[in-house]
């Protein structure tokens, strides 16, 4: 789809993206050389190999990474490289604070044959990724001069690894990591999966932030399970809450931030192709709480301007709101109270905006 840059150049707040699916192709070429490992001899080859530009279902867009993450997962250093390289592309889209997201099991996996990628751990354990990802976010910080902080996701099919994302969350949560998520086939039902539900009330008795993929491609029914069963302070997505008027109000009121990702949301079928049905429409008609983001910028081949141009091209979307996107991001990060405030003043300012009106 060919797409006018949009204008917005302004500094940004981002929440929803995962480290996975925000690695530089010349990365990935790179470490596959070194682990001898087939993949495509060049970039262009290799990203009409793991990306696309036209609608695919959500399964077929989860097939992408398989080919690609064999040549980091397990590797200390391709984990700490993509985590300083993440900061990096983030400093060059005007994000001046983010939230990244990654799954400390599937990135700890070296084995490639004949286990796939994602079954198995390697001799990388999750804890030491979390680390890596850790030395890498804070030299990007140092480097590119912004704030970044992460977040460790729970897979839906492996709730054995739950109790050990939750026990990282605690350990790092006062070296980058800020909360924990749930990301994975929505159709896997909660109450089937114990484990996901304990580490969810480790999360809670802890103090330990929550998000929830929630509502993408799923019904209502999974946001509400994620809302009253995890206690989920923000969902990833969300789409289809709205299928549901009495818990779409109910969450209009709670002030429930949902992580948009609009040409995301596209590209795996997660909402109609036209853009001028999609929800974030109805939400900012309702002065819901959300906020744009890239979600997986090397498999669709983004950055948050495409997002923003979308939304601006197709939807309807203003500077003025555009600004408010981000100030509701900076309000629903999972920042500690002092440093929230100072990057809504950072905002505020950058805007040319009252800052007693950011609280």
């Amino acid at each position: 789809m060919e797409q006018k840059l949009h204008t917005f150049d302004k500094p940004k707040v981002e929440l929803h993206v995962h480290l996975d699916g925000s690695i530089k192709p010349e990365t990935i070429l790179y470490f596959a050389r070194k682990r001898n490992i087939s993949l495509p001899e060049n970039v262009d080859s290799l990203l009409k190999l793991v990306s696309y530009k036209e609608p695919l279902s959500l399964t077929e867009f989860l097939t992408k990474f398989n080919y690609y993450m064999p040549a980091i997962a397990g590797d200390r250093e391709a984990v700490k490289r993509i985590a300083y390289e993440f900061v990096e592309m983030k400093a060059k889209e005007g994000v001046i604070y983010v939230e990244v997201r990654y799954s400390p099991h599937l990135l700890a996996n070296s084995k490639v044959e004949p286990v796939p990628w994602g079954q198995t751990e390697g001799d990388l354990t999750p804890d030491e990724v979390v680390d890596l990802v850790n030395q890498g976010l804070r030299k990007g910080e140092k480097d590119f001069n912004i704030k970044a902080r992460s977040i460790l996701c729970c897979m839906r099919h492996m709730p054995n690894w739950s109790s050990e994302v939750i026990e990282l969350c605690k350990k790092y949560r006062n070296d980058t990591v800020v909360a924990i998520d749930l990301a994975g086939d929505e159709s896997l039902n909660i109450e089937s999966f114990p484990g996901h539900r304990k580490a969810y009330e480790e999360a809670v008795r802890c103090c330990v932030h929550r998000t929830v993929h929630a509502g993408e491609v799923g019904p209502p029914s999974v946001v509400r399970e994620a809302v009253d069963i995890l206690k989920a302070e923000r969902i990833g997505h969300g789409y289809h809450t709205v299928e549901d008027p009495i818990l779409y109000e109910e969450l209009l009121k709670k002030r429930m931030h949902f992580e948009v990702c609009p040409w995301s949301s596209y590209l795996t079928g997660a909402c109609k192709t036209d853009f001028a049905l999609h929800p974030a429409i109805r939400f900012k008609k309702d002065g819901a709480n959300f906020s744009f983001n890239t979600d997986d910028p090397l498999i669709f081949q983004s950055t948050l301007d495409t997002d923003y141009t979308i939304a601006q091209k197709y939807m309807g979307f203003t500077e003025e709101d555009f600004k408010q996107l981000n100030i509701n991001a900076a309000r629903s990060s999972f920042l500690p109270e002092k440093e929230k405030k100072e990057l809504l003043n950072r905002l505020y300012e950058a805007y040319g905006m009252l800052l007693d009106t950011a609280f």
